[in-house]
């Protein structure tokens, strides 16, 4: 499922259209349109030049020219989401999204004036796409987030610690996978309170977000299933060999060691 790597790695690749002019859009499905109707968006981007590619948690911002004030695209990918440019895929598939690849779950395209196209392809149509996204709605972008950020965005909160990690409004860019994998590094019960970490806890907490963040993007991301979790298909835990954990967390299906994870 697309979480902050998958989209920071479609944002790379949407880099590439910076500079292209757009002729036109598709708006298939008024569903995956967000706060506008369909007819609104494709005029609004209609002829505006792709001048920025920005990304803030899950969130991918296109920025277009001024010509009559600046518009800002927003894209979001859901569980399913892929982004497509001239027919490529930086991703080939999901975890947990359909194996098949069907040009009928196009949900949105933008068609340049040199004949390449940009397209969000989601089967489950959970993402969508919004002009002018507010984006202070997000807390601060969890590939960024020093130890200080990490400390606000939990705060004093009874919260569990996975449900305040995985809050866009506090720290922007973590899914169920990410957290999973954090959490189990960090030795830390997905199920405490979010402000009862002590300052140590809260070093190893900020040190494994950054290892895990590095080591998955180098790896292509969290979507492709080779997390601890997949890895251990005996049930039992890599680091000690306990069976693991499984349980609602948060309201989120959360993997986690009863023996290290305090």
């Amino acid at each position: 499922m697309p979480e902050l790597l998958e989209v920071e790695t479609y944002r790379r690749q949407a880099s590439h259209v910076v500079g292209r002019t757009i002729g036109g859009a598709d708006a298939p499905d008024a569903w995956f349109v967000k706060g506008s109707e369909p007819d609104e968006v494709v005029a609004a981007v209609t002829g505006r030049r792709v001048v920025g590619a920005r990304r803030r948690g899950k969130l991918l911002v296109l920025d277009l020219d001024e010509t009559s004030g600046g518009v800002r695209l927003g894209l979001r990918f859901g569980m399913t989401g892929r982004l497509l440019i001239a027919g490529t895929a930086s991703i080939d598939r999901l975890e947990y999204s359909s194996a098949r690849d069907d040009p009928a779950w196009d949900r949105f395209t933008l068609h340049f004036t040199d004949g390449t196209d940009l397209r969000v392809r989601d089967p489950r149509r959970l993402g969508g796409v919004l002009l002018d996204p507010d984006e202070d709605r997000l807390g601060v972008d969890a590939l960024a987030a020093t130890r200080a950020d990490l400390a606000g965005a939990l705060g004093a909160s009874t919260a569990p610690l996975k449900a305040r990690l995985m809050d866009q409004a506090r720290l922007a860019g973590i899914g169920n996978l990410l957290a999973d994998e954090i959490l189990w590094r960090a030795g830390l019960d997905p199920a405490r309170a979010a402000g009862g970490l002590d300052d140590d806890e809260l070093a190893t907490l900020h040190r494994a977000l950054r290892e895990v963040l590095a080591d998955l993007m180098a790896r292509g991301g969290s979507h492709t299933g080779d997390l601890r979790q997949a890895a251990a298909l005996d049930g039992l835990c890599p680091r000690d060999g306990a069976p693991l954990a499984r349980r609602q967390v948060g309201g989120r299906t959360t993997v986690s060691c009863p023996v290290h994870q305090r």
